[in-house]
């Protein structure tokens, strides 16, 4: 998972950085306003962590901003300003969620996990994609004939994450984190051995396998339906 922080206190920036790759997750920084909104509009990221009080330009100016181009963008406000009205309007302006300094550490690792594995705009219920139709509703999949294929739980999640993520080439990494949510699982075999069964599963009824290995950057499932 890409994270940006954008804090201005350097010492807590650099904390937050070094804590969040410990962690696993691909965390840049900047402590500047007008620098973190441009960084915000030109990449992508799973999740911004934004500071309020910033040189160059204010984090609710940040937010209004990124709320006028991109609805799903998960925003996390981390802010000295704990007054119950400043919190509303933060969320009211359309962050997903507002811890007020000091805070844990645990709790902002906590409070990132459970932003990543929400989902704030409604994607279609149904995906079609490579001869496959994806109920994300009912969790089930069918091929174009209608007969229903079976997946063990973390099949189907894979898939699903590999489906709204299409057109991304998504690390090894990212998808245990999402669906195991175990740093220890980092290190294990378990996402080759559980992406293996599923493309067994898929390949008489997609007719190819459409879940692409990309060296060194992970598995990809093009954006284009090209069949």
């Amino acid at each position: 998972m890409k994270l940006l922080v954008i804090e201005d206190e350097d010492d807590l920036l650099d904390t937050l950085l070094y804590g969040l790759r410990k962690k696993g997750f691909a965390a840049v920084g900047i402590n500047d306003g007008a620098k973190g909104l441009r960084m915000a509009q030109t990449g992508e990221y799973d999740l911004i962590v934004l500071d309020l009080n910033l040189p160059g330009i204010d984090g609710l100016d940040i937010l209004r901003e990124i709320r006028r181009n991109d609805a799903r963008q998960r925003v996390l406000i981390l802010s000295a300003r704990s007054d119950f009205s400043q919190r509303i309007e933060g969320l009211e302006l359309g962050a997903n969620d507002y811890l007020v300094k000091p805070f844990d550490f645990g709790e902002l690792v906590a409070r990132i996990r459970g932003l990543l594995r929400r989902r704030f705009t409604q994607d279609p219920a149904v995906i079609t994609r490579g001869g496959l139709c994806v109920d994300t509703a009912r969790r089930q999949v069918r091929a174009r004939n209608g007969v229903h294929i079976r997946l063990a739980a973390k099949e189907y999640m894979l898939l699903e994450y590999l489906l709204a993520h299409r057109g991304r080439a998504v690390p090894a990494e990212e998808l245990i984190l999402h669906i195991w949510q175990d740093d220890a699982g980092l290190f294990s075999n378990a996402i080759k051995v559980h992406m293996s069964q599923l493309r067994k599963k898929l390949l008489p009824y997609t007719g190819a396998d459409f879940i692409t290995t990309v060296r060194g950057a992970g598995y990809l499932i093009e954006r284009d339906d090209q069949s």
